[in-house]
């Protein structure tokens, strides 16, 4: 399995599929495996918008109290298959979707998604689920404005995740797959799966592709650039 390499940073990539707009709002989305740093610089760029006075949101996977208490059951019990998972995620999802990103769109926000449709289909695929059943799955899902894709080299994501776990979690691990009886192990065979996934759809999604392995203040003046230049940020000035 070798990573494709990180290409220099570019506002000219292929538009993702889109539908027709119908609502004043905008959506930004970050995507990548752990440790990518996509986290962190969409905090960074949601306060920076939050002192400039525009209106924001701000959404991540796996967030809705919905599901949440079947999720942490079904984890602890270690129930989950890979299609009860990728359901549990489609839940969560939709109920996000329909209850604030939705509305906050066609009320004229900016909203900030830390994760979207396309980890279901790196990390559900990663799992087995069919492409063509995972794209069905979210086929309500508005293409977003802007998908910022941060792809860092497998071992220093590794190395970032693990500098801060005391222990790697079942799921987290993809220990439930098989891959290997080491759980370290397991996990670098499962993100590094989830990782091929990602390249597969830098050119297809229109991913902006940022390099993870660059300083914080880079990345971040980098990210505010493509945003300032893609959507018109006056739109969402609160004043």
């Amino acid at each position: 399995m070798s990573p494709a390499p990180v290409a220099e940073i570019t506002t000219e990539s292929k538009p993702a599929k889109t539908s027709p707009r119908n609502y004043p709002g905008a959506l930004v989305v970050v995507e990548g495996i752990d440790g990518s740093g996509k986290s962190t610089q969409l905090h960074l760029l949601k306060r920076w918008l939050e002192v400039g006075g525009f209106r924001t949101h701000f959404t991540e996977w796996n967030s809705s109290p919905l599901v949440a208490a079947a999720t942490k059951r079904g984890k602890k019990r270690r129930l989950l298959t890979p299609v009860t998972f990728s359901l549990i995620h489609a839940a969560d999802f939709a109920d996000r979707y329909e209850r604030q990103i939705l509305p906050l769109l066609r009320s004229g926000h900016l909203v900030l998604a830390d994760r979207y449709v396309y980890t279901a289909y790196a990390r559900d695929g990663a799992r087995g689920c069919p492409e063509a059943w995972l794209r069905n799955l979210y086929r309500f899902a508005m293409a977003p404005d802007i998908t910022f894709y941060y792809r860092a080299p497998l071992e220093i994501a590794m190395g970032r995740i693990l500098s801060g776990r005391p222990r790697l979690k079942y799921y987290e691990a993809g220990a439930d797959l098989g891959l290997s009886l080491d759980r370290l192990e397991s996990f670098r065979i499962f993100q590094g799966m989830i990782l091929d996934r990602y390249d597969q759809m830098i050119e297809s999604e229109g991913f902006v592709l940022m390099d993870g392995t660059l300083a914080v203040h880079k990345l971040q003046e980098q990210m505010r650039e493509i945003v300032s230049a893609r959507i018109d940020l006056k739109r969402f000035a609160t004043t």
